[in-house]
């Protein structure tokens, strides 16, 4: 076969692999759901927990502030901006205090305002009541209110509809500066908006972020007004952009460094060529098969994944750099199987015990991982040798090789004792060093810059938006019964916010009394024949003519004999939002939440909560134990691959020692690693256990091959060429990653870069064995 040939079929290969990279991602449903990296929960706190991340009202939530011009032209660009965004799909709720009034209730519930307003628990439509309301609405009619209150007089003399739009207002609404809300400097004019596409769902966010910019440039014209937005969405897009830059940066490096350095390693153009083929051809099989096997496939999944089969990019380096003159490739490979597939074989069963965690992310992962390593060693052994122009190059006459090799074998082997030893040391450093062990608070992995998350924080608290940190829940048999029991615990949460315990509260109830208050306020309502005596009593001296509250009477009536409204009669309207978020439905129960604002004293709140049934329920304790129950079962997995993992080297090995020879590097490197980032200070988290679990694959494949060479002089120059290139490439790619501004790129970039430096140097003082002077082809002996 001719040289040209050869490069033709490399290069058929890759228009295969980019054809069937395009059909794989023509069908490719990728999923932002967090939830499928976290263990099924086991309290209410991490259920609700779970639902919010995912799906909840807090997850959808973004805040926009308008500042940079009048106030006045902030209220403009801020009424503007509500009416382009109430009318896009993408929002279920556009918020700017300009919908107070007949806005906040729609033209289909307003025949229920006296089922919703509290007005009757007090009061009755008697002659006295309906007298001072005339009186009002004589005076109002004078004001520069009359143009509001004009059309409501026939059907709603007292009022009510405004009433009850001033009682669904959110609790702890901002103030309102020229009919719109506003910060209380009256600098910044605010909107509160809640999107239709889930929390995780970051194509939906991203529109909807899009929107609102695009709203808000069509608002300002060319005024010098700016926005700010926050919010869980705001921030995913946010670092969805920068992830995306610095990744595409990093890979792009990486890609370049990859070529430079195989084609100063072996001389030639078409290494990296080459190289890339395998890894190639195993990223796309993982995806595939991952692809076929779940519904979606997650976002981590393919970071993590193609993170860690990228210990397959050796595989091909290993062949190059064992290539023999006047020795075919085939022959070449096939005198390296043997160690190429026993780490390939034990790296693949140390991610089969993914597949037993109960975490979906997690099993995605293993098939991803296992797919991609076992199709790039299979092509590495069986494609890639055809390519390869026999007698192409002899990286063994690289120069300065044998310099490098003569002093490293002349540094001084590392007794047992003393690997015992530095062992000892460093877990007594990792365990013993100050600070923490392990990371639970997720907030602190945000890669959100601190004056976002302080401006996120201030606008919280200027629109009044519940803490999320603490909320009440309440278990109740259905709905009903949920809302009466939110009906019973609020006369107390009242009297905890007068006593300074809290600053506000929000529940369902506010929004959807229930069916037993409504009917209760249907009791209330007088029949037709003494609501007309007595408004005929209340007119008897007031200007308004005696058949003019008609429509009122129709309405008492229609309301008396109403049915009472349901959770699923709201459906479409602006208070479906607010019942929506605070009354959760699933499995046949509902759980009743109460919004917290300015929690003060949360014994007294959790003790009255404790009296009706329900639990003050501490978010961010639940999403640390929910870390930790996470972390516990990726341990308990890595305890059980490391077992794996020795017995498939003894397998292949037959030999207690040198098997014990190629483990110790790898197992010496991860106390070594965690050591040095315990003593740095860092607190560890679950990134940080993946790069260690790639660390040590990158370990084992450099312990397996300096084993592979033996004694004999020739190989070990041969592994030690292929083991400097590997390391190389792998400690540049993984140093820029260390590099980054992504909180999670930066904790497994500098693991793996550490990890790679103290595997190469242990491989070398370990499991390498000196050379004696006549051996030949000691690869394979004990």
């Amino acid at each position: 076969m001719t040289s040209r040939t050869r490069l033709g079929l490399a290069l058929l290969w890759l228009a295969a692999l980019l054809l069937a990279g395009w059909a794989v991602s023509r069908t490719l449903e990728l999923s932002g759901d967090l939830r499928k990296f976290m263990p099924a929960p086991q309290t209410p706190a991490q259920t609700l927990l779970i639902d919010e991340l995912g799906e909840g009202p807090g997850s959808r939530l973004l805040l926009v502030a308008l500042e940079g011009d009048s106030p006045e032209t902030l209220a403009g660009i801020s009424r503007a901006m509500r009416a382009s965004l109430s009318a896009d799909e993408a929002f279920a709720l556009v918020a700017n205090g300009g919908d107070a009034g007949l806005g906040a209730i729609p033209e289909t519930l307003r025949p229920y305002r006296y089922l919703l307003s509290p007005t009757l628990d007090t009061q009755r439509f008697d002659v006295a009541m309906l007298r001072e309301a005339l009186d009002q609405r004589v005076q109002d009619l004078g004001s520069p209110a009359a143009t509001l209150i004009e059309p409501l007089l026939p059907s709603d003399p007292t009022l009510e509809t405004l009433a009850v739009a001033e009682s669904l207002q959110p609790a702890g609404a901002p103030q309102q500066l020229h009919g719109v809300w506003f910060d209380r400097a009256g600098q910044r004019a605010l909107l509160a908006l809640e999107t239709r596409a889930a929390g995780f769902d970051p194509t939906g966010q991203a529109a909807a972020v899009a929107a609102v910019h695009a709203a808000f440039d069509a608002a300002r014209g060319a005024g010098p007004a700016t926005l700010a937005m926050t919010g869980p969405g705001a921030f995913s897009v946010e670092i969805g952009a920068r992830t995306q830059r610095e990744a595409s940066l990093i890979g792009t490096v990486d890609s370049i460094v990859f070529a430079l350095l195989l084609m100063l390693a072996y001389r030639s153009w078409r290494a990296p060529l080459l190289g890339a083929l395998p890894l190639a051809t195993g990223g796309l099989a993982g995806l595939a098969a991952v692809a076929l096997a779940f519904d979606g496939v997650h976002g981590i999944t393919l970071a993590f994944g193609f993170t860690l089969i990228g210990v397959a990019q050796d595989y091909p380096i290993h062949l190059f750099s064992h290539i023999r003159p006047g020795v075919s490739p085939r022959d070449s490979v096939r005198g390296l199987w043997r160690t190429l597939a026993t780490g390939v074989v034990a790296t693949c069963i140390a991610y089969l015990t993914f597949l037993v965690s109960g975490v979906e992310g997690l099993e995605q992962l293993a098939v991803f991982t296992i797919v991609g390593l076992g199709t790039a060693g299979l092509a590495t052994r069986f494609a890639l040798p055809a390519l390869i122009v026999p007698g192409q190059w002899n990286p063994i006459a690289t120069p300065g090789l044998a310099t490098a090799w003569r002093a490293i074998d002349r540094l001084p082997r590392l007794p047992a004792t003393a690997a015992l030893a530095l062992a000892a040391v460093a877990i007594a450093v990792a365990t013993l060093a100050p600070g923490r062990f392990w990371e639970n608070d997720l907030s602190r992995l945000t890669p959100v810059p601190a004056p976002a998350m302080a401006l996120d924080t201030q606008l919280r608290r200027e629109l009044g938006a519940p803490d999320v940190r603490y909320v009440i829940a309440i278990d109740a048999a259905d709905a009903e019964a949920a809302l009466q029991a939110g009906e019973a615990l609020q006369p107390q949460l009242d009297q905890l916010r007068v006593a300074g315990a809290l600053d506000g509260f929000d529940l369902a109830s506010r929004y959807l009394p229930s069916a037993a208050t409504q009917r209760a306020r249907q009791q209330r309502l007088p029949g037709d024949n003494e609501l007309k005596m007595s408004l005929a009593a209340a007119l008897a001296d007031s200007p308004f003519v005696a058949d003019a509250f008609e429509p009122f009477v129709a309405d008492v009536a229609a309301a008396r004999q109403a049915e009472p409204l349901g959770v699923e009669d709201l459906a479409g309207t602006p208070l479906a939002t607010g019942v929506d978020g605070l009354l959760i439905q699933r499995h046949g129960t509902t759980t009743a939440l109460v919004s917290l604002t300015g929690l003060h004293d949360a014994g007294a709140v959790a003790r009255v909560a404790e009296q009706h049934g329900g639990q003050l329920l501490d978010l961010k304790q639940a999403s640390e134990s929910l870390v930790a129950e996470y972390r516990g079962r990726v341990l308990g997995a890595l305890a059980l691959a490391a077992v794996l993992l020795a017995l498939t080297v003894l397998a292949s090995l037959r030999s207690v020692r040198r098997t014990l020879r190629v483990l110790a590097p790898m197992a010496l490197t991860t106390v070594l690693v965690l050591a040095a980032l315990r003593a740095l200070g860092v607190e560890l988290n679950l990134f940080h256990l993946v790069a260690l679990i790639l660390g040590a694959g990158l370990g084992l494949d450099y312990a397996l091959f300096f084993d592979h060479a033996g004694d004999d002089r020739d190989e070990q120059l041969r592994t030690l060429h292929a083991v400097i290139v590997c390391s190389a490439i792998t400690f540049a790619v993984f140093a820029l990653l260390a590099a980054s501004s992504i909180p999670v790129l930066r904790a497994i970039g500098g693991t793996v870069a550490l990890a790679v430096v103290c595997n190469f140097v242990l491989a070398l003082l370990v499991t390498r064995r000196p050379v004696t002077a006549y051996a030949h082809g000691g690869a394979d002996q004990p």
